[in-house]
């Protein structure tokens, strides 16, 4: 049988779990357990660092060196800590957590902008990881694992047990193909929602590639309008965040009531039902938004990526566009680096081109005659200007169609 990583195809399924109150009650155990052993992992990280800086050869600090790296795996780790050799715990989910860790020094490593690991603070969401394990199994499916679908609507996960299940699943279902099931997370949102999510590996692919369409285009991201193709379609920015803040301001102000009288009377935010009741009302307002814009965004990357054998995008970074403080509202909500994300997995997985390109002048040049605005004594365009005439040919232009075509030119000459 192969692993994940002989396996040609991956694919990522999310779906809703309803839990009973005592899965609830083991999720949040193996939830807790599984930060707690990450937080280790960093401690006797730091503790290590610290202590390989003592350059003299003293045996109290080789001796505890040695110690601290002998604890660096999941059974010694439980050994260790008495408790987490409850029997309610998954053992995977205690390794999953040291995998991560490590995982975390190599995107460091790679990429130094991710930062060091860094404690998992205690929050409302709750999350662990574990995995699927065929024993004895000739061929993986998805109804032969330690996690597996036992019907159309519930799946078993080991410690919780039987789950009921609501998503997209019903297609992978049906597929005759050998599909293997490998890490398996289970999490819980600040809206007090319950997901798992698997990552699945097959030789088949998991989507039909649909046929060449001999079509190109290159998009403009903007705010005023969601964005513009060079084929010259406009697709309305909807602004959810806008559109509902109002809503979300005044449930915010309840929020805070709630806390200074919590605060007043000395009771903790955790242990004050009010304050928790309002709380999940602010969290479901912004699950609401986030759905929207997700929901929003899949349609319109999976309509752009369909239609089109070459899709061409301006390069953005929102990281430094959100230091515009006049803009920064309107660039968090539009969701651009989440729209570009989309579109780049989308385009391998329907078997599509997805380039980005430098934005520079892509606005302030003319695609019929390559003239930039702001040479030759003319003036830069600004963002008031929508509209304008090319003073070179003449050619009147609208602003985000002209930067489209720019974008696709740019495209274009990148492949060639």
């Amino acid at each position: 049988m192969k692993s994940m990583a002989q396996l040609e195809y991956h694919y990522g399924l999310k779906i809703r779990i309803y839990p009973s109150d005592r899965q609830k009650q083991l999720i949040k155990l193996n939830s807790d357990a599984s930060r707690f052993v990450y937080n280790e992992m960093v401690a006797i990280g730091k503790e290590l660092w610290q202590l390989k800086q003592v350059k003299l050869p003293i045996d109290t600090v080789q001796a505890r060196i040695k110690q601290l790296e002998l604890r660096q795996n999941a059974k010694q780790m439980s050994n260790h800590f008495q408790f987490l050799e409850d029997k309610r715990i998954d053992s995977l989910a205690k390794a999953n957590s040291i995998r991560n860790y490590r995982k975390a020094w190599k995107a460091f490593r790679k990429v130094h902008g991710t930062g060091v690991p860094k404690f998992h603070r205690k929050s409302y969401a709750w999350r662990y990881q574990t995995n699927c394990q065929y024993i004895k199994q000739k061929t993986a499916q998805l109804t032969n694992g330690t996690v597996c679908f036992e019907d159309l609507k519930h799946v078993l996960v080991p410690k919780l047990g039987r789950l009921r299940i609501k998503g997209s699943h019903k297609r992978l279902l049906s597929r005759q193909a050998e599909t293997r099931i490998g890490t398996v997370t289970i999490t819980k949102d600040a809206a007090d929602r319950f997901f798992l999510s698997m990552q699945l590996g097959s030789d088949t692919p998991f989507i039909t590639k649909p046929a060449k369409t001999n079509r190109q285009t290159g998009i403009d991201l903007n705010t005023k309008n969601f964005l513009t193709t060079s084929d010259g379609k406009v697709v309305a920015n909807p602004r959810y965040y806008r559109t509902i803040k109002g809503r979300l301001a005044k449930a915010q102000r309840v929020l805070s009531r709630r806390a200074r009288r919590a605060k007043k009377e000395h009771r903790p935010l955790r242990n004050s039902k009010n304050y928790q009741k309002q709380r999940l009302v602010v969290a479901k307002i912004h699950a609401q938004i986030l759905d929207r814009r997700k929901n929003f965004l899949h349609n319109v990357s999976t309509t752009l990526i369909k239609n089109h054998d070459l899709v061409v995008a301006e390069e953005l970074r929102s990281k430094n566009l959100l230091k515009n403080h006049a803009l920064a509202m309107s660039i968090a909500d539009v969701g651009w680096c989440t729209f570009l994300g989309m579109l780049t997995y989308k385009a391998d997985l329907y078997g599509r081109q997805f380039v980005t390109v430098n934005p520079r002048n892509t606005t302030q040049t003319c695609h019929r005659c390559d003239f930039v605005m702001g040479t030759e004594g003319t003036d830069k365009l600004t963002l008031a200007d929508r509209e304008w005439t090319c003073p070179k040919c003449h050619t009147h232009h609208v602003r985000d169609y002209n930067a489209a075509q720019n974008i696709l030119i740019k495209g274009l000459a990148k492949l060639a």
